[in-house]
């Protein structure tokens, strides 16, 4: 009986194996190709197709979740010869199994289903003004003819945030030079407390009286904002949140990411391209507009842009229609367009093709590599220009990217980041589970560094 069974299941393995790759390779690339994983947003219909000549059953572990050829039950027949279709129903988690004949096992997929989702596509150019955490210190100099200065005898360093002065909380380059001037005035030293990396620390900082000047220094050069312009990539209409850049905001000494204590997103206006070319890459030049207007608080600054706050969409002469957003997977080699602003604020779609994907399970930069193929763009700009870090990457009707390097030698072309990551960091998507070199088409910052 036990050697009938194994007869058996071995004449099914190889009638299978006939099928699949007797001068089916279609089939089997087909068959290849089916991920272990899916994702899907709620409400999406997808369609499988194996050209199989033969039937199976398809199980799904919860209908309620997802169902097969329309069928609320499982499982369900299907003929392999033909398409079938998957409807995700609801959120959640389940389990498809796909048994040829009802019995061997061909197949089993994981599938997760994400609320339904469609975001407002950006392009307008907008003026950031981030706010540091603290006080960012960015450099050191003498005071008087003491080798070391002030801030360097006391182990504060490059990169360092000065939180906190004498227990006052500093916000601005102002409050460290007026708790400066009291301390030296007392001739006491001031207890400092600084944040390296993830790490805080409490210094005694000694202020000397500069002769030049008459006036008590730390031998710091110290930032506390900064400012430049950039693109919005999407608005959220429902958790009215935003996502713009596609890239860290970087303070331009230090190269460290700056930590955000707040800021703000307006508008701005484009005035003048500065063209890219090779070795040398081009810039947006813009100004801020309506600088009292403020269209959106910033919270966050990553690795993938700036996010925060905003009640509606700035004001553009493009559609504000919300639009579906395409998982990294959906994603496809072809083409596709960005939309962005290169005069005043008038955004508009240009071509680009999508020429190399990065696969990627989990967060990271540089996920597709893009070149612009607009003849327009490429008059008016070269190609890809600094400010244009954000711009929506859109294919096939769906948001699926943004712009966010471009290559040194070749400002046709860049990078671009898909834009899952951007919508998670966001808070607007849950995905838990999941040449030469390139420069950050970034926003260009105005720059203020005090000595104190």
């Amino acid at each position: 009986m036990g050697h009938n069974k194994r007869a058996k299941k071995w004449t099914g393995l190889l009638l299978v194996f006939v099928l699949i790759l007797g001068g089916l390779s279609t089939p089997f690339s087909q068959y290849m190709a089916l991920p272990s994983e899916m994702r899907l947003f709620s409400g999406t219909l997808k369609e499988l197709n194996l050209s199989l000549p033969t039937t199976a059953t398809v199980t799904v572990a919860n209908p309620s979740v997802l169902a097969v050829n329309g069928v609320n039950h499982s499982p369900v027949h299907v003929d392999l010869s033909r398409p079938f279709t998957l409807l995700s129903r609801q959120m959640g988690h389940t389990q498809l199994t796909l048994n040829l004949f009802g019995k061997l096992p061909l197949k089993k997929m994981k599938v997760n289903v994400l609320p339904d989702l469609k975001v407002v596509p950006g392009g307008q150019s907008i003026g950031v003004q981030l706010k540091a955490k603290g006080v960012l210190v960015v450099g050191h100099h003498r005071v008087g003819q003491d080798r070391l200065s002030p801030g360097a005898r006391a182990d504060i360093r490059v990169g360092d945030y000065i939180l906190s002065m004498d227990g006052e909380s500093v916000r601005g380059v102002q409050d460290v030079a007026r708790i400066v001037k009291k301390a030296g005035d007392e001739n006491r030293p001031v207890k400092t407390v600084i944040q390296r990396d993830e790490q805080k620390k409490q210094v005694m900082l000694n202020p000397v009286k500069d002769s030049g000047s008459d006036v008590y220094r730390i031998g710091l050069y110290v930032r506390d904002s900064a400012a430049g312009v950039g693109t919005l990539t999407f608005y959220d209409p429902n958790k009215k949140r935003y996502g713009a850049l596609g890239h860290v905001i970087t303070d331009i000494d230090t190269g460290q990411p700056i930590r955000p204590g707040g800021g703000n997103v307006v508008q701005s206006n484009v005035t003048s391209i500065q063209k890219g070319q090779s070795g040398d890459p081009g810039e947006k030049r813009a100004i801020f507009f309506r600088e009292n207007q403020v269209v959106g608080s910033i919270l966050h600054n990553t690795q993938f842009g700036i996010f925060g706050k905003m009640k509606q969409s700035p004001d553009s002469s493009h559609d504000q229609q919300a639009i579906p957003v395409g998982l990294s997977e959906e994603v496809k080699e072809g083409p596709a367009q960005i939309l962005t602003v290169v005069e005043g604020q008038k955004v508009e779609r240009y071509d680009i093709e999508i020429v190399h994907l990065i696969h990627q399970k989990f967060p990271a930069t540089k996920g597709m590599i893009i070149k612009v193929t607009d003849p327009r763009l490429l008059n008016k700009t070269g190609g890809i220009v600094q400010g244009m870090s954000g711009s929506p990457i859109i294919q096939d009707g769906k948001l699926v990217g943004a712009v966010t390097h471009v290559f040194v030698n070749d400002p046709t072309s860049g990078y671009g980041t898909y834009i899952e990551w951007m919508l998670k960091d966001a808070g607007v998507l849950n995905t838990a589970g999941l040449q030469k070199p390139a420069v950050f088409c970034s926003f260009a910052e105005k720059v203020v560094k005090r000595e104190e």
